[in-house]
């Protein structure tokens, strides 16, 4: 039997097998937590290599380890051990013509969404996934964990903006399901269930991607509010009086923008007054006809009248624009700066924000008194990114991160809500989702793997645990 590391070399030649130092780069993860060296990394440069690749694992008895950009937060996309191979799908970055009349594009899995963002401009048409890790991020990965984002709330998750998939199994064989339809009910919804599915069930190797015209104008602003419960409260007024124009509702708190102008010095903050809590609103329309700054002013100035809006500007151009949008963004790299940090990716209902983010509050002052406490997120679909810093003057958590997670875990499946939003589980939050889901759940999930990789070879001791 030839050994899998001398296949793998004959099947990609010298520019698709790494290993040794050039190796390194993919072997941890974003979050330095996770990963092992592995046999090698593979570059495959079409969907035939990835095909060969994964049969050659197959027969060698190796574990398959799918990777996009290594952006994730939870280890899903590095090895647990040294009998593996890194999958990376950096080389296949082909990005087809788009169709404006089907809404539909065809791209590689190892597109960078940044890049089909700006192959998308000149054509008038966007893809409306946006997210701080997007200049690094590859489709592969953001169908992997059934990626949101800011605008989840009005066009979807991942699985909502996935048309068609071809994705190669874990025996090696390639389906064909590049359909640019919105509608085919001929059987399972097979591109749904490899959304999320975090490389465990097979590797996706292209996509059709829905398109949406890109705007014709847009209206922001950045709104100081008098806490959480204004937050929600004017979130829902806005749905209401700004209906399918909101496109984006952001919130963060004085915690985090304190972070990030402390740790980045170009980052600017222009209004007068500071508070508790944020929002960034912005509307958007494909008409220039729609008063859509009439439209916020109004809402600006209702928030203000019932007292929920403190204070806020309505940005004036396209650069305050991106200065406002840039606030809420670098919530994760400033409190990265500030040293050790705890990430807890959360949903609740949208009109639980505010309960969560104050009963967690209590609960984690509790397990650390003086923890510092960073909620940011989506309130448009109840995404809180839950982060923790240590208290001042302190460089870790005294051991504590596991009580954190349970804890807030447990509060987030009380609440009816999630304690993996849209992160996924990767290695990090099996055992949390042992506890916290369902055992007819997981034995569902338990099974699904099996049917498709009964090896046990796909990503192995990612997103569902199965006995070896």
């Amino acid at each position: 039997m030839t050994d899998p590391v001398t296949a793998l070399r004959e099947i990609l030649g010298p520019k698709g097998w790494l290993s040794g130092t050039d190796a390194e780069p993919y072997q941890r993860d974003w979050l330095n937590r996770y990963g092992v060296a592995p046999l090698g990394v593979a570059r495959p440069a079409n969907t035939a290599e990835v095909a060969a690749v994964v049969k050659a694992c197959r027969v060698g008895g190796v574990a398959v380890i799918p990777q996009g950009g290594n952006t994730g937060l939870c280890g899903g996309a590095v090895a647990d051990r040294a009998n593996a191979v890194i999958v990376s799908l950096s080389r296949m970055t082909a990005i087809g013509e788009p169709d404006p009349e089907s809404g539909s594009i065809a791209v590689d899995a190892g597109v960078v969404l940044a890049a089909l963002h700006d192959a998308l401009e000149p054509h008038g048409l966007m893809f409306p996934m946006h997210l701080g890790a997007e200049g690094s991020a590859r489709i592969g990965g953001l169908i992997g964990t059934n990626a949101g984002g800011s605008q989840a709330f009005r066009y979807g998750m991942m699985q909502d903006l996935v048309l068609g998939l071809e994705v190669v199994t874990p025996d090696g064989a390639v389906w064909d399901g590049l359909r640019a339809v919105q509608k085919d009910n001929a059987g399972y919804q097979l591109r749904k269930l490899f959304c999320g599915a975090e490389g465990t069930l097979g590797i996706v190797t292209r996509a059709v991607l829905r398109l949406y015209p890109t705007p014709k104008q847009q209206a922001s602003a950045l709104l100081v509010m008098s806490d959480f419960a204004a937050a929600v409260s004017f979130g829902t007024y806005l749905r209401g009086e700004a209906g399918e124009f909101l496109a984006g509702l952001e919130f963060f708190s004085d915690v985090g923008l304190t972070l990030a102008l402390k740790h980045l010095p170009d980052l600017a903050y222009q209004l007068e007054t500071r508070g508790d809590v944020y929002l960034l609103v912005e509307l958007a329309s494909g008409s220039a006809r729609v008063p859509l700054e009439e439209i916020l002013a109004s809402a600006l100035e209702w928030g203000m009248e019932e007292g929920l809006v403190v204070d806020g500007a309505l940005a004036n151009s396209g650069a305050q624009r991106a200065q406002f949008w840039r606030l809420r963004e670098e919530q994760p790299e400033g409190q990265r700066l500030e040293g050790e940090q705890l990430k807890h990716d959360i949903s609740v209902p949208p009109g639980a924000i505010a309960r969560f983010i104050e009963t967690g509050a209590g609960i984690c002052d509790d397990i650390l008194p003086g923890v510092r406490i960073n909620p940011f997120g989506h309130l448009g679909d109840g995404n809180i990114h839950y982060n923790l810093s240590p208290p001042e003057g302190r460089a870790d958590f005294d051991g504590k991160a596991g009580q954190f997670a349970e804890a807030l875990a447990a509060l987030a499946t009380e609440m009816g809500g999630s304690f993996a939003a849209e992160h996924g589980l990767g290695r990090a939050k099996i055992a949390m989702a042992e506890r916290n889901r369902s055992s007819v759940e997981r034995e569902l999930m338990a099974r699904l793997k099996g049917a498709f990789d009964p090896q046990g070879t796909m990503n192995p001791g990612v997103l569902v645990r199965i006995a070896e």
